[in-house]
């Protein structure tokens, strides 16, 4: 049968992101690698004839704190837990601009991507979380906003989109269909990989997700194209979070790699979509180790491209090949 496709997406947001998970100087450098990490991932895709989508959260764009404070949506989401809102907890830390502050700037990095060809999705402006309570989806519309007007600014066309923190909200695709996005990035179809609010849970679906990276407990996790039609714009669900190298488990190194490799080979014989992901920061600790995991993985998929026709394809290509866009 053949012909199936190969997606992989980032979540590019730096410290936005993990802001309200650890401080700044416990993950520093992993957010620092990142300078290092954008710039080695795009010669490996260049080499592999790889197709990805940076999806980037719109604080990103920007070369100054000044113009990041003349650029925020009217309107800002109340989050009953105020430290997850950037706006009431975070901004105070924020550099003057991006030379003194690479955590909360990457203009230049984001126009490297773009030099390279790769597409540059959406994160959403703020890094905004769309399952926790008190924000609205007047807030989220105003948020997509911001992030297009900034996008627009730096001549980019923002299509793909990705929830931050994988909070999916269904009622929210309408939004995205009005801000003219064509796509986004699903979730599998596990009860430990489904949608929740910060806390929900969680102690109950980590050792389930990372057992799962090693055996397979929750199946392929690959789509057909019918299926993927079945939203409002575009789902195209996740097959696989690409952890981290963790010298506490690198004896188990082979495992995670066949994890994903049979995953693959599935999808490339059956016609169907396999979908990859992870933060362009987990790389930033042990940037060799990571780096040649991936290389690995990479090389398996240009054997399934040659033998199978299996496709490299970033999030708007693939919703423009089947005629949604």
């Amino acid at each position: 049968m053949g012909n199936g496709k190969f997606v992989i997406s980032l979540d590019f947001e730096i410290y936005w992101g993990v802001r309200d998970a650890v401080k700044l100087k416990e993950y520093k450098e992993h957010l620092l690698g990142v300078q290092k990490v954008i710039p080695l991932l795009l010669d490996l895709f260049k080499q592999y004839d790889i197709q990805a989508t940076f999806a980037t959260v719109g604080f990103l764009f920007f070369n100054t704190k000044e113009e990041l404070l003349e650029n925020l949506p009217n309107q800002k989401p109340e989050y009953k837990n105020a430290k997850l809102s950037p706006y009431t907890s975070h901004f105070s830390s924020v550099g003057e601009n991006e030379n003194v502050d690479p955590f909360h700037f990457a203009s230049n990095l984001i126009q490297q991507i773009v030099n390279h060809g790769q597409e540059i999705g959406s994160h959403t402006f703020s890094h905004y979380y769309c399952l926790e309570k008190g924000q609205t989806k007047e807030d989220f519309k105003e948020d997509l906003l911001a992030a297009k007007k900034i996008a627009q600014k730096r001549g980019i066309e923002l299509k793909s989109f990705v929830f931050p923190r994988n909070q999916y909200n269904k009622d929210y695709l309408t939004v995205c269909r009005e801000m003219g996005f064509t796509s986004f990035r699903g979730n599998e179809k596990s009860w430990w990989f489904s949608s929740e609010s910060f806390g929900a849970n969680n102690f109950l679906r980590r050792p389930f997700r990372l057992l799962d990276s090693y055996w397979n407990l929750s199946g392929k996790n690959c789509y057909s194209l019918e299926e993927m039609k079945q939203q409002v714009i575009l789902n195209i669900p996740s097959s696989r979070y690409l952890r981290p190298y963790s010298k506490k488990l690198k004896a188990f190194e082979n495992l995670r790699l066949k994890r994903i490799t049979d995953s693959m080979s599935y999808a490339a014989k059956k016609g169907l979509v396999y979908h990859l992901w992870w933060h362009p920061h987990n790389f930033g600790s042990n940037i060799i180790n990571n780096i040649s995991f991936l290389e690995k993985i990479l090389i398996h998929y240009k054997k399934l491209n040659s033998e199978f026709n299996f496709e490299s394809l970033n999030m708007r290509q693939l919703a423009k090949e089947l005629n949604n866009e």
